[in-house]
């Protein structure tokens, strides 16, 4: 039987993707040692995520691993070389706020991290396909210089612009923009993935993925738009605003929808591919869209405030065209639409509270 490893396995996507590989029959070994509650808090562990795999997968093997280890990770695909399938690197510092507190932790464990996971695939597994998890944080605040129109609750794209109809493409420059200290650690990543694939000649893939949500996220304020913006609403905390009249647009994809597209190109593999990735135009949302829709749902107005300031190198704008990967994997489809995916969200989080 095949093994599939993968990185962050207790977070959102690393979860799904070993629910959904193992139901496709392999074996997985997942690598994650909670460091989101190092940059979180308690309130960012993924530890019940974990014990819930270990209780419901029976072919789920837990390594308690820092990706930057090199030789624990060596040891990992050393044991397991003759059997992995496929690694699918999910493991990331995933904040702008928190890469500029500490940029040598962000860069070292989203840039030499996947160094040495692509370095062990080479070495070990070179028939082995690699997914990395991306972000559109690569295109940097690029973005923000698109023509812009302001709506009563949204920024949207001049109807003329040849993004306006399906989303920003892979055309979109990396180049000359603020990215985040954040964003410049996964760029260095990014360019390594796809570098292994064309110099090295690996089965790569770079999913540069907006916003990403599920009912096994652990959101917290830094990171994890929907699934805290949900925890605000149901419990009444207080939820801020930062930036932009609160109209910035983002497209979410389900976790389920996102690791079924990796399934797909795993079985299909191609070489340093590039994939912007996210719910496109069948599913996005500005903050006030989501506001209201949450207090649609709860049936209950948010403590919410706003802030002038924004995130640095953060989007207005941003709905990701998915016709690339469409068109390599026409099999696939988003299931999960924004209203769907708050629904289930607040149903996660109301069972959580009767627990």
């Amino acid at each position: 039987m095949s093994v599939v490893i993968i990185t962050g396995s207790s977070g959102l996507i690393g979860s799904e993707a070993v629910r959904l590989f193992a139901e496709k029959g392999a074996d997985v070994v997942g690598i994650d040692n909670d460091m989101r509650q190092t940059f979180f808090g308690p309130k960012g562990t993924t530890l019940p995520v974990r014990r819930m795999l270990e209780r419901s997968v029976s072919t789920y093997r837990h390594v308690d691993a820092d990706i930057r280890d090199e030789r624990t990770i060596e040891n990992i695909f050393r044991d397991q070389r003759r059997a992995i399938s496929a690694v699918v690197h999910a493991a990331a510092q995933p904040s702008h706020d928190w890469a500029a507190r500490a940029p040598v932790v962000d860069f070292t464990v989203n840039a030499n991290g996947t160094l040495i996971l692509l370095e062990m695939t080479r070495r070990y597994c070179s028939d082995a396909v690699f997914v990395f998890l991306s972000t559109n944080k690569v295109y940097g605040d690029t973005p923000n210089r698109l023509p812009l129109i302001e709506h009563e609750t949204r920024w949207e794209l001049d109807p003329a612009h040849m993004f306006a109809e399906h989303g920003i493409d892979e055309t979109m420059t990396i180049d000359e923009s603020l990215h985040s200290l954040f964003g410049v650690s996964k760029v260095a990543a990014d360019l390594l993935v796809q570098e292994y694939g064309r110099y090295f000649g690996l089965k790569t893939a770079c999913f540069r993925c907006g916003c990403l949500t599920g009912p096994h996220h652990a959101g917290v304020e830094l990171h994890g738009f929907l699934s805290h913006l949900m925890k605000c609403a149901g419990s009444g905390l207080p939820y801020t605003v930062f930036g932009y009249k609160g109209k910035q647009v983002r497209d979410n994809i389900h976790s389920r929808d996102l690791v079924e597209a990796i399934w797909h190109f795993v079985q299909k593999p191609r070489c340093a591919e590039i994939y912007n990735m996210g719910g496109s135009r069948f599913s996005n949302c500005s903050i006030l869209e989501a506001i209201a829709t949450c207090e649609r749902i709860t049936q209950r107005p948010m403590n919410w405030s706003y802030r002038d300031d924004n995130r640095a190198g953060d989007h207005m704008w941003w709905i990701s065209d998915v016709r690339r990967f469409h068109a390599h994997y026409p099999e696939w489809h988003i299931k999960y639409d924004f209203e769907t995916i708050l629904s289930e969200l607040h149903e996660a989080e109301s069972s959580k509270t009767l627990c």
